[in-house]
């Protein structure tokens, strides 16, 4: 569902934008536009898919059976969306969803849950975590939403890493680890293809750990002296990354 954070409501849809593009809105954002925010035919709003930029445009029409926005004129172009994923144990049902729009807004490429041996919440709605990114999205002025795959068991995304994540870095952020490790050997990593590796709430188990340390395409790193949540260290994980070798 979406919020406003202006004046002008903000919608992410999944059909093509162009000039005199008519877009039928789905039932819930139907519900939303017409009985939530009571728009009439005529009101201005923001629309975006990902693909085409961001667009003006207005309701044309407005019916108890149908509503239909029609795109008027290109407000942004597209712009290059952030290329690092984020592979992460899931957590509880309410912190999954806090995790989703923390993701989105941190600008993750591509959002893949990951099984662990200690993870907790295996069982994932992605529909919901989906609709969590386009929340985020259309609150922040984003323009590109995440990916967001099927979930994996860690050890089968590690055997076939080098196909699935396009000889992808691991960024591996290693709660067992010194304080400050891995800091310095990121500046190393600019240009590369990155993957942020956060583990389960109980830590990875010292195999899983030993596999990670082991691999020559893993780098440990430490978020600080303190334990943090997964959700938490999603954002600070995140914020590190964007910081040294993203788009910030």
């Amino acid at each position: 569902m979406t919020r406003a954070t202006s004046s002008v409501q903000r919608l992410h849809v999944t059909a093509d934008l162009q000039s005199d593009a008519r877009i039928e809105m789905d039932t819930k954002q139907a519900h939303y536009l017409r009985n939530v925010l009571r728009l009439e035919a005529g009101a201005e709003l923001l629309v975006f898919n990902g693909r085409d930029g961001e667009w003006r445009a207005e309701l044309e029409t407005v019916s108890k059976k149908l509503v239909v926005v029609r795109a008027l004129q290109q407000a942004r172009s597209q712009d290059v969306p952030s290329d690092i994923w984020l592979l992460v144990a899931p957590v509880k049902k309410e912190r999954l969803d806090y995790l989703a729009q923390k993701a989105t807004e941190m600008g993750a490429g591509k959002l893949v849950p990951v099984l662990t041996k200690r993870t907790q919440g295996s069982r994932l709605n992605k529909d919901k975590l989906v609709a969590n990114t386009i929340e985020a999205a259309e609150q922040c002025n984003i323009m590109s939403l995440p990916e967001v795959a099927d979930p994996v068991r860690l050890d089968l995304l590690l055997d076939d890493w080098a196909r699935a994540g396009e000889a992808r870095q691991i960024i591996f952020c290693d709660e067992a680890a010194d304080s400050g490790t891995g800091a310095t050997e990121l500046d190393a990593l600019k240009g590369k293809k990155l993957a942020l590796l956060i583990g389960p709430e109980g830590g990875f188990d010292e195999a899983e750990r030993a596999h990670l340390l082991a691999r020559e395409d893993t780098l440990a790193l430490s978020l600080g002296p303190r334990i943090l949540r997964t959700d938490t260290a999603v954002v600070a994980g995140l914020a590190l990354l964007q910081s040294k070798l993203g788009d910030w």
